[in-house]
């Protein structure tokens, strides 16, 4: 059976990431989906690790060949999720952990309505803002255009699943480990799954 599908999407500095690096380090059934993008590598980033970084001519070529599951224009860069490697690690049973904006959530949730969707808020606009002044890799300039667009993705939230509000990291780590919980055990899954429901049920 193939493993979930989750997106995970937020404004830029409501702590999507540290949340989702943190439920890979608590739940091992989790991969995270490197995405490729034409932005700037910043220090301490990896490529193949936290993104592939990849020129412009590249991605557009990759668009051409239908390389993407979805892909978006965000702050004037270019970011991309491969369909390959997403369907390889589903089918290897994997529940595949997508970081993306509400653009390419809105094109997968149109192909995929199965799809498991989760939007992080943070508590309120002040914290918003605090926290991408002490992230320190943007200028004033940039920090305000981040919290004009955090509206319109905010905007966006009701369109998902569910909704983690980012205050307490803990239980905003615990809360997103939840609903992946709770999803691996609907009903139709654990039928499909082959974990010997069926068999308790028919009294095999």
């Amino acid at each position: 059976m193939n493993g979930l599908l989750i997106l995970v999407s937020a404004p830029s500095g409501a702590g999507k990431t540290s949340l989702v690096a943190a439920a890979l380090q608590a739940d091992h059934k989790l991969v995270v989906s490197v995405s490729h993008t034409t932005r700037t590598q910043r220090p301490g980033e990896e490529d193949g690790v936290n993104y592939h970084f990849v020129t412009k001519d590249t991605f557009a070529d990759m668009i051409a060949d239908g390389a993407f599951l979805e892909h978006a224009s965000v702050f004037d860069n270019q970011y991309g999720t491969g369909a390959k490697e997403v369907q390889s690690l589903r089918e290897q049973g994997k529940d595949v952990v997508l970081e993306i904006d509400w653009q390419g959530a809105d094109q997968i949730m149109a192909q995929y309505p199965d799809t498991l969707s989760i939007f992080v808020l943070p508590p309120d606009q002040q914290t918003l803002r605090a926290r991408l002044i002490s992230r320190g890799q943007d200028s004033q300039a940039v920090i305000e255009r981040r919290l004009s667009e955090a509206l319109l993705e905010m905007s966006q939230a009701p369109n998902y699943q569910y909704i983690v509000v980012n205050d307490e990291f803990t239980t905003a780590r615990d809360d997103l480990l939840a609903i992946i919980r709770a999803t691996r055990l609907e009903t139709d899954r654990q039928i499909d799954s082959g974990s010997g429901i069926q068999a308790i049920l028919s009294g095999t």
